[in-house]
């Protein structure tokens, strides 16, 4: 999967409630979110699984390029699988094409589609991995928010932060980044958009990414 918006949306956007504290980073593909958590808190700890060999072998080149190597493991792991605890924070940009017609290409099946991560296992395994005060940190486009949140719910999940994004002003919001953690914390909302009017990136969207375009 090539480097697109959603997950770096959220590598900007996700927390980390501690400086120092440990990042999952949950089907990490190219590695991009892990290198930007890794970024963004020099002091963090940074586990990237994929259950794809190739993923795996591309965001481990990824990372011994980079200048975070010595803070980030890259492992082949299914998040199912997973015995670490205690992490303080669990980015994912989730597989979301729950009905959808799959593609040929099987990694990008396993990338785009509910066939080896459903919305239930990961906020179960989410519970089981997140420290006391962690956060989880997803992208989800519109279509499947409903579903996130009604999961997130069952496991005992509340929402402390929520950004709607549309990709123009006059249509609705495409994609959504939800925070959530165990403990009711109150919520931060905001709507926003990537684009100025003009066909230029939006104050908002330059704001939160220029330290990662060149």
């Amino acid at each position: 999967m090539k480097v697109g918006t959603d997950g770096t949306l959220l590598g900007a956007w996700a927390r980390l409630p501690r400086s120092d504290g440990r990042v999952l980073d949950v089907g990490t593909g190219t590695g991009l979110i892990a290198l930007m958590m890794a970024q963004r808190f020099g002091q963090a700890r940074v586990k990237a699984i994929d259950v794809d060999a190739a993923a795996v072998g591309q965001a481990r080149e990824n990372v011994s390029a980079s200048g975070f190597a010595g803070r980030i493991v890259v492992e082949r792991c299914a998040f199912q699988e997973c015995r670490d605890e205690g992490f303080d924070a669990i980015v994912c940009n989730p597989p979301f094409f729950v009905d959808a017609l799959e593609s040929p290409d099987v990694g990008r099946t396993l990338a785009r589609h509910a066939l080896s991560l459903s919305f239930r296992e990961l906020m179960e395994g989410a519970r089981r991995l997140l420290s006391d005060g962690g956060e989880l940190s997803l992208i989800v486009p519109s279509e499947s928010l409903l579903a996130m949140e009604r999961e997130a719910s069952l496991a005992g999940f509340m929402l402390c932060r929520h950004c709607a994004v549309r990709t123009v002003a006059r249509k609705p919001p495409r994609r959504h980044l939800l925070a959530y953690r165990l403990q009711g914390v109150g919520i931060e909302e905001e709507e926003q958009c990537l684009d100025d009017g003009g066909g230029r990136r939006s104050a908002w969207y330059r704001s939160l990414t220029d330290d990662f375009y060149l």
